[in-house]
């Protein structure tokens, strides 16, 4: 009994030895983005040195969705989680001597971390599978140019492997990162030299992660302002934005100038004016709060269409302007506007308050009670 009870202590300790040895790791994420697997290949490679070396462990990740059969069963990144890691490794494709554009819209989405300094002092490592390798090393530079705006610690590929390359054909060496010449079909990419310099290179920034783990302080990371949900936000106010009306004539249901959004929008609602005519005449106050409320979803609706479906991405309603179908000596316009105010002020909070400014007009296009003029700035 004395023999069971001290084997189980000792794979006990076995155990909890090899959880803090776990927990000792630098853990770091292979973030990637990969059009037909090429840059997932060197990722694999990057991963494994990582792990070879003891110090570390890794996890590949993309930034987006792919169709591709080898891609497909990758997990995709979200921005939040960066700033949990002790270290990144980049992954990309070359685009005209630049990142691709799926990893520079994944990073367009990282400025609230870099308003927090999330990721500074975090080590960070890049490479890339760069088709025919004209205009790598611009790709490369391109790429440690968007991470150091981070603060990030550039950790480059140096000189290594170099003795036992092959140089009798193009090899996508470089001391910023690796890179495979992908176009090149002449011989299987990324080469073994190629796939050795990956491995290379992950083991030696998961020293550097190790070394630099801990140092990174998560104060700021703690303090960081996670994008709202607002699909779920609308969903729980039972708000319901309606499909986008289409214009009737010759013009865009908006206009992007910069970084402002200008949308104008009537009581339309089901293809119909809701409640249309002149207050005190053909429709009372209720009736033309209504018609605001449909009128204001409408503006809601078209800003979603803006910005992609993604109303995080909206910063401020600068400006909403109410014009209302009256006769000329009313004068209670901004009791009928506050319904829209208020509707902005519910789905985006601090961000919908805004300059207003009400007035009553003649008549209205399409016999509608009201119209909205709205100003949002967005990302």
């Amino acid at each position: 009994m004395k023999k069971l009870s001290s084997l189980f202590v000792f794979i006990l300790l076995l155990k909890i030895n090899a959880m803090m040895a776990q927990d000792n790791k630098a853990h770091v994420l292979v973030l990637i983005h990969s059009d037909n697997g090429g840059t997932y290949e060197l990722a694999k490679e990057i991963a494994a040195g990582i792990e070879s070396s003891n110090h570390a462990s890794a996890v590949i990740k993309q930034v987006k969705e792919s169709s591709s059969q080898k891609l497909k069963n990758i997990p995709v990144a979200t921005v939040d989680e960066l700033a949990s890691y002790d270290g990144i490794a980049f992954g990309s494709p070359v685009y005209f001597g630049n990142i691709s554009t799926g990893m520079s819209e994944f990073l367009s989405k990282t400025v609230n971390l870099w308003t927090n300094h999330a990721l500074e002092g975090m080590p960070a490592t890049v490479f890339m599978s760069a088709g025919s390798g004209a205009g790598k090393e611009l790709a490369l530079q391109s790429f440690w140019n968007s991470l150091a705006v981070h603060g990030m610690v550039l950790v480059s590929n140096g000189i290594r492997g170099t003795e036992t390359m092959n140089k009798a054909i193009p090899q996508g060496n470089s001391v910023l990162g690796i890179t495979s010449v992908a176009s090149l079909k002449d011989v299987e990419r990324p080469t073994k030299d190629e796939r050795l310099l990956a491995q290379l290179q992950g083991r030696n920034f998961a020293k550097v992660a190790a070394a630099l783990k801990g140092t990174l302080s998560k104060k700021e990371t703690a303090s960081i302002e996670k994008p709202m949900d607002f699909k779920a936000m609308l969903q729980q106010k039972n708000i319901v934005l309606p499909q986008v009306p289409k214009p009737a004539g010759n013009y865009k249901p908006f206009v992007r100038s910069g970084n402002l959004i200008f949308i104008n929008q009537v009581a339309l609602k089901d293809g119909k004016i809701l409640n249309p005519g002149k207050l005190g005449v053909d429709v009372n106050e209720q009736q033309v709060k209504e018609a605001t409320k449909a009128t204001m979803l409408n503006v809601l609706s078209v800003l979603n269409e803006a910005v992609g479906g993604d109303l995080s991405k909206v910063k401020q309603c600068v400006q909403l302007t109410g014009i209302f179908n009256t006769k000329d000596d009313y004068t209670k316009h901004a009791d009928l506007m506050n319904v829209a105010s208020d509707l902005t002020v519910e789905v985006f909070g601090e961000k919908g308050k805004h300059a207003r400014a009400t007035l009553g007009a003649s008549s209205i296009p399409v016999n509608s009670s009201v119209e909205i003029q709205a100003i949002f700035e967005v990302e």
